[in-house]
């Protein structure tokens, strides 16, 4: 604000100067051009031979013709009739039509004088016309307007600072109110929102913005405090028996069965390795760097890998497909793709598990259905969010982390494909699809091609699946 001042302070000073001047040039030139216009009037009565003497003239104003040796041939009433108007030097120096300013105490003149020559007469007898006008009006009105501008200045100054410390206060004081809010949020003594001002201009909407940014950011926390609560929660079980286990065992060494301790917690120690490996690949697609899929990026057949897995499990039952089903893709996140998808099926089911692989469209379609209690139609887009446990059935985990459908979402729109839940009538039915390749496609090329290929399917199935995550957690 005071640069504010002192730049409207240095203009106004600026302004008053140039006035001044604009002032004087522009008088002085009224000043010139009169005495000018006068002289040559006497010089057209010089040339018809009409010159009376003394001469006519207006008042404040002095007129000389003088001859070629400086005798004064005729003069006005107010001029002297002995001593030119101009000394010799100054008369011989002096342009034709021109003027130049002298004393006016040398005329009788209070302040200066103009004084403007123009010859006359034959040029083998010219006569030179001395016109000498005074500039006292003009230092007056110019002394004037500077007395004027020395006192009103400082007024005007203050009047100006006093109005643009107010305006400035005004426009400045929504700015200082989303400050004392940004340190009460910072301090930690009110909820994270700004005030917004009433008026709509650019501050309401900046104070919008930061409120819209503030509230991503308190949802971005919640969700962060959210996930590291439940891993902790998740971490502390396994922990907890495996130290119990040990404690009872440092206390009863000789009724321990230490075969099977070491079984007990070899299973928990694998129970923590899972876990912490979903958390590390969760925490990988949150980082939005599309490093979910970081092993080989391969040509595989949906139905072979499917087949493979299934058969590590006696209760599946599985329909493979006639043809062959060719998918560029990451074989080990397919593969752990159907193993999250068994391993949930078989936990929940009663009797069996069906798995299917086919073609629907241009989509290879993976489907897996039970006969368990199934999820209702409410809740089955929350059974994908991170460590989500439903209260039927399905909430009597045998060993589970809640992630396992998180991360078969994660791992499937990596691929560049969708999962859906469905009802199987009754259990549950997982229906994943995903892109097949061009007609064109890696089969159909040399193996150094449909690597490239398969590069690059893999790159743009990484992108496109940060921006579903990141679009996924935004709306959560």
């Amino acid at each position: 604000m005071l640069i504010s001042a002192a730049a409207l302070s240095f203009g106004l000073a600026a302004g008053g100067v140039l006035l001044v001047a604009v002032l004087t040039f522009a008088q002085g030139r009224a000043v010139h051009a009169e005495a000018l216009e006068t002289a040559q009037g006497v010089a057209r009565l010089v040339d018809q031979g009409q010159l009376t003497d003394p001469i006519t003239v207006t008042p404040g104003v002095q007129v000389q013709v003088i001859d070629e040796q400086n005798k004064i041939r005729a003069v006005s009433a107010t001029a002297d009739r002995l001593v030119p108007i101009l000394y010799e030097d100054e008369l011989r120096d002096l342009p034709d039509g021109e003027g130049v300013t002298i004393p006016g105490n040398r005329i009788g003149f209070d302040g200066s004088a103009r004084v403007v020559k123009v010859t006359a007469g034959l040029p083998t007898q010219p006569l030179r016309v001395l016109v000498a006008r005074s500039t006292s009006q003009l230092s007056q009105s110019v002394h004037l307007l500077r007395v004027t501008l020395l006192i009103a200045f400082p007024l005007l100054v203050a009047l100006l600072a006093a109005g643009l410390w107010r305006a400035l206060g005004a426009a400045l004081r929504p700015v200082d109110a989303l400050r004392a809010g940004a340190e009460e949020i910072t301090g930690g003594t009110r909820a994270g929102r700004l005030p917004v001002p009433g008026s709509h201009d650019e501050v309401r909407r900046l104070a919008l913005t930061l409120n819209d940014m503030l509230h991503r950011l308190d949802t971005a926390r919640a969700r962060q405090r959210a996930f590291v609560a439940d891993a902790a929660h998740e971490l502390r079980s396994p922990l907890t028996n495996m130290r119990t286990e040990l404690e009872v065992a440092q206390r009863l060494p000789d009724d321990t069965d230490w075969p099977a301790l070491s079984e007990d917690l070899l299973t928990d120690v694998q129970r923590l390795s899972r876990l912490v490996d979903d958390l590390l690949l969760l925490a990988r697609a949150d980082d939005g760097a599309g490093r979910a899929i970081s092993g080989r990026i391969e040509e595989v057949d949906l139905g072979q890998l499917v087949g493979e897995v299934a058969a590590r499990y006696p209760e599946v039952r599985y329909a493979a497909a006639v043809e062959p089903l060719p998918l560029v893709a990451e074989p080990d996140a397919l593969a752990r793709v159907v193993a999250n998808l068994l391993d949930n099926a078989c936990r929940h089911r009663r009797s069996q598990v069906t798995v299917s692989t086919g073609t629907d469209g241009p989509d290879l379609v993976l489907t897996v259905a039970d006969d368990g209690p199934g999820i209702p139609a409410e809740d089955r887009e929350r059974v994908f969010f991170r460590f989500t446990r439903l209260d039927d059935a399905r909430a009597r985990d045998a060993g589970g982390s809640g992630l396992g459908l998180a991360i078969v979402r994660e791992l499937v729109r990596r691929h560049g494909g969708s999962i859906t839940l469905g009802d199987a009538k009754p259990g549950l039915r997982v229906e994943v699809r995903l892109p097949r390749p061009a007609e064109s496609g890696p089969a159909n090329r040399k193996p150094g091609e449909a690597r490239a290929t398969a590069k690059n399917a893999a790159v743009t199935s990484r992108v496109d699946g940060g921006a579903e995550v990141m679009s996924r957690v935004e709306g959560r």
